[in-house]
């Protein structure tokens, strides 16, 4: 891969991953609710999954994609209707001493996730359909490992910053005011995917 286009894609690679989404919210409502380290599984299976998410992405989904549309449209409503369920839960979530009794995401539940994510969706094809238009596997693991390298930074960066609200927000008011505000950005977060 020429430097120019692995500057390009590692520039698109950090942007798409900084940004807010449904992984950097979720992250964030759990370095609150549950702190970095019980987070950790949760963040490497962020990291792994949307890593091998481009990889199959890449070699074998596209070219479904490209055939029938429609298999695209049907599921990025599935998604969205995934997420609002997602955001109902986040809304809802214990207090953090009720908390205790309930786990965060595991890592194979944050792995499966990526699939059900329209960012995930939209960040994989753009990435392979850009960065490996060939999408042999050379490329197309080459594309995935930039992703593989930055992502797992990124999110931690969230879930590091939820820990650190999780004084401020040690006040039952003020976690579930918080909560319902990550809700409404997760439903948010989703809604310009759905018309792209």
């Amino acid at each position: 891969m020429p430097l120019e286009i692995l500057l390009a894609l590692s520039g698109f690679a950090f942007v798409s991953s900084i940004t807010p989404g449904p992984n950097n919210l979720m992250l964030m409502a759990s370095g609150v609710n549950f702190g970095f380290r019980r987070t950790l599984p949760h963040m490497l299976g962020v990291g792994i999954g949307f890593t091998l998410m481009i990889v199959l992405i890449g070699v074998a989904l596209m070219g479904v994609f490209e055939a029938l549309p429609l298999t695209y449209q049907v599921m990025k409503v599935l998604c969205a209707l995934y997420l609002g369920w997602l955001a109902w839960k986040i809304a809802n979530a214990a207090e953090p001493k009720a908390a205790r009794a309930t786990v965060p995401m595991t890592f194979l539940q944050a792995a499966a996730f990526q699939w059900v994510n329209p960012k995930a969706w939209a960040m994989a094809t753009t990435a392979i359909t850009a960065y490996a238009p060939e999408r042999n596997v050379l490329a197309v693991l080459a594309v995935a490992l930039v992703f593989g390298a930055i992502n797992l930074p990124c999110v931690s960066v969230w879930t590091y910053l939820g820990q650190n609200l999780r004084r401020l927000l040690g006040n039952p008011r003020r976690l579930r005011a918080f909560n319902w505000t990550m809700a409404a950005l997760l439903v948010a977060s989703v809604w310009p995917l759905l018309f792209t």
